[in-house]
């Protein structure tokens, strides 16, 4: 009888550890399918003659912009200014800066890596002509 009881017991800790092996498997799965959102920092640098007096993200929709990210700041000719921790879930990100004039450029960010977008006077801004 001592042996079949051993037996008994054996398969029932055999089947535990299966069943916590199965569901530690089945976590992993969901885990590494989860998507995990990026987080990059995006350096500004503005090398034009231009004051930059706003800055803008749009994540997902290029055409639905946050809010202002220099927060009453603004980027002097030859300044720079850095965007830490940008939320990132798609490829890109796009980063919008409003000049003096109320002229913007546009850029892509990639959302591999930390960027450095680097706005210089050959951009031709948008000043909605």
């Amino acid at each position: 009888m001592e042996k079949s009881h051993r037996h008994k017991a054996n398969r029932r800790s055999l089947l535990l550890i299966t069943s916590v092996a199965v569901m530690a498997l089945i976590g992993s799965v969901f885990l590494v399918g989860a998507r995990t959102q990026a987080t990059i920092d995006i350096t500004v640098r503005n090398n034009t003659q231009r004051q930059i007096l706003h800055l803008y993200l749009a994540a997902g929709d290029p055409n639905n912009w946050g809010p202002d990210q220099l927060n009453g700041s603004t980027i002097p000719p030859g300044g720079s200014h850095v965007l830490n921790d940008v939320a990132c879930s798609g490829s890109t990100i796009r980063v919008i800066a409003e000049d003096q004039n109320g002229c913007f450029v546009y850029y892509n960010a990639s959302c591999d890596a930390d960027q450095t977008w680097e706005i210089t006077d050959a951009v031709t801004p948008d000043c909605g002509g």
